[in-house]
């Protein structure tokens, strides 16, 4: 079921990753026209996760105007999505998740519009971090520049072992300018991110998952698969509840300690009035699983 907002940028295309799990799920998409991203919502054995995965080919996911275009209108739909408890950004392109912005694109464009296309990347970038639900980047190939800061907008990061991840803004002669001087420090530490920023290396997934860049290195070819199971274990818990511990851990990192227990206090608070809560506790007496409404 696509999200009604968006069906109108949609089209049928048959599942394209080599996913076993993806393959067994039902999804339905409907469309006039092509587009360079897919918004699809999971039925069961996957209910309650929706995975946008970028599709230009021609391009490897480099984004361009009409993409990004295209993730902005999804994110903001996905924002105001009750029903998704989990969202998983991928790609149907072999051997790249999203090879950053589209530099060919980027040749033509004035002077003056270079800046305020950045800032659409970075406020794009942001509002993925900033959606209720958890997010997932699952990650094949190429997650570069721009790549590789659309997943670390992200909550988690998964990544096959065929998988390249780096900043090499430097080497040519710009920053990093959609979070990345901001996000990758603040996960990795500062050290390690300004060597990557400086250095412009490019590393695998292993060296990712070593100094915590990625959560998993997986198998090539796996890393929707891992997402998928992941998602499945945190699509079975209170979605309010899981919701509010994405907003406190989140906001309570960018303030100093005090500050940050008066979020989780406000944040606690909320849950406490929920009916979910009351089917957490009936559950555990009643020993069965607990049927979560999202009240």
């Amino acid at each position: 079921e696509i999200l009604p907002s968006i069906a109108s940028t949609m089209f049928r295309l048959p599942w394209r990753a080599a996913s076993p799990l993806i393959a067994r799920s039902s999804t339905r998409a409907f469309s006039a026209a092509p587009t360079e991203l897919r918004v699809e919502r999971l039925v069961e054995p996957h209910a309650g996760v929706t995975i946008v995965t970028l599709d230009r080919p021609a391009a490897r996911n480099s984004l361009g105007k009409n993409l990004l275009g295209e993730l902005q209108d999804a994110v903001a739909a996905l924002h105001h999505d009750r029903e998704t408890r989990v969202v998983i950004f991928n790609s149907a392109v072999e051997k790249v998740f999203c090879a950053g912005a589209d530099l060919k694109e980027r040749a033509t464009m004035p002077e003056e519009e270079v800046g305020p296309f950045v800032e659409r990347l970075r406020a794009t970038f942001t509002a993925i971090e900033q959606l209720p639900m958890p997010t997932i980047a699952a990650i094949e190939g190429a997650a570069l520049g721009g790549g590789l800061e659309l997943a670390l907008g992200c909550d988690l990061r998964v990544a096959g072992n065929k998988a390249v991840l780096g900043v090499p803004e430097t080497s040519l002669a710009i920053i990093p300018g959609a979070g990345g001087t901001q996000r990758l420090p603040r996960l990795i530490g500062l050290g390690r991110a300004k060597e990557l920023m400086f250095t412009a290396d490019r590393i695998g997934s292993e060296r990712a998952e070593e100094i915590g860049l990625v959560n998993y290195a997986v198998e090539g070819g796996t890393a929707t698969d891992r997402a998928l199971d992941i998602a499945a274990r945190i699509a079975k818990n209170g979605p309010i509840a899981v919701r509010l511990a994405k907003k406190a851990a989140s906001a309570g990192m960018q303030a100093d300690i005090s500050t940050g227990m008066d979020i989780e206090r406000g944040c606690y608070a909320q849950v406490i009035t929920t009916k979910d809560r009351l089917e957490g506790l009936a559950a555990f007496r009643e020993k069965r699983a607990p049927n979560y409404t999202c009240e």
